[in-house]
């Protein structure tokens, strides 16, 4: 009896209809592993949450096999779901690589490139690459959407956007780094501060002036408090805010001391509105500047380029 089910079930396996994994079930799929929920994906879809339903019950009908585990609060992928979900993601980005592909057949420099990035690189750094390099190429068009680091990642290794541009401390799974690049964390004050002649300094010497903080979830308020923590010091802001810029800005004009890398603040250290100041603890030096994109895609022209106009324009700029 077990060896006439396992016949069956290898039957089932060799005979199930291919054509569902090219599917509308595929799209349905993929948007209810997004969004966690029939009902959201239904509404993101503007479907019937029946539909989808529907859909998801077929796939698994097909595959023989459950592909999400269903909770009081949603839906998860599960084993076999995570499987279906990479191979699902990898088709409709060749099927979007090779759409680009045959306009650069006809002759149309034309494309899209989608980025994720934190707000760092998202406000003043990537704007500035981006016209640079549509200067060059203006066929190409850009979506930079600002997010804090582990959405770049969550984004990045879903293929919805092709390139993360973020800080990170530690390697990600289902990623490949493009480019790596040495981040620091610096003091950043106004240029009256009295730090601000110092050609180094220690979060010691800083947390004696007012600061300037992130909020508590983002990963450079999380590496301070570490830091800290391990050196016993108090870290008590007089203002907190989950967005970059206000803190630098209230820093330019008071005695507070804030905190950022020196790529996100080019513009203003070029102004001189703002000074930056090395700090020799050792947590603030280990931060890396990453061009993430999906591991084993084959990128699309346009985005393998802004990568390389990227990559060179660091290199020029040092």
């Amino acid at each position: 009896m077990p060896a006439a089910r396992s016949r069956s079930r290898t039957t089932a396996r060799r005979t199930f209809d291919q054509r569902v994994l090219q599917e509308v079930a595929l799209r349905y799929f993929l948007e209810v592993a997004r969004a966690g929920s029939v009902t959201e994906a239904a509404a993101r879809l503007e479907v019937a949450p029946s539909a989808v339903s529907r859909q998801i019950g077929r796939l698994e009908r097909e595959l023989d096999t459950l592909l999400f585990e269903r909770r009081a609060r949603g839906m998860a992928l599960n084993s076999a779901g995570e499987l279906l979900a990479a191979h699902a993601r990898r088709a409709w980005l060749d099927i979007e690589r090779v759409a680009d592909d045959i306009l650069a057949l006809r002759g149309l420099r034309q494309g899209e490139v989608r980025v994720a990035a934190t707000e760092g690189f998202a406000y003043e750094f990537l704007p500035a690459l981006v016209a640079q390099f549509q200067a060059r190429c203006p066929g190409i068009h850009f979506t930079l959407d600002m997010c804090v680091q582990r959405e770049v990642a969550r984004r990045v290794r879903e293929g919805i956007a092709d390139i993360g541009v973020t800080v990170s401390l530690s390697s990600e799974r289902g990623l490949n780094v493009e480019l790596r690049h040495p981040a620091p964390v610096l003091a950043i004050v106004a240029p009256g501060h009295p730090l601000a002649t110092r050609r180094q300094v220690s979060l010691a010497q800083v947390v004696a002036h007012p600061l300037a903080l992130p909020a508590g979830t983002s990963t450079l308020r999380q590496l301070l408090d570490i830091s800290c923590s391990r050196q016993g010091l108090p870290l008590e802001p007089v203002i907190t805010s989950d967005h970059l810029y206000p803190l630098i800005q209230y820093a330019a004009c008071t005695r507070a001391v804030t905190f950022c890398g020196e790529l996100a603040l080019r513009q203003q250290l070029h102004n001189r509105s703002i000074v930056a100041i090395p700090l020799r603890d050792r947590e603030m030096n280990e931060r890396h500047f990453e061009v993430q994109t999906m591991a084993g895609r084959h990128l699309p022209d346009a985005a393998r380029a802004f990568i390389d106009h990227l990559r060179e324009t660091l290199a020029r700029e040092g």
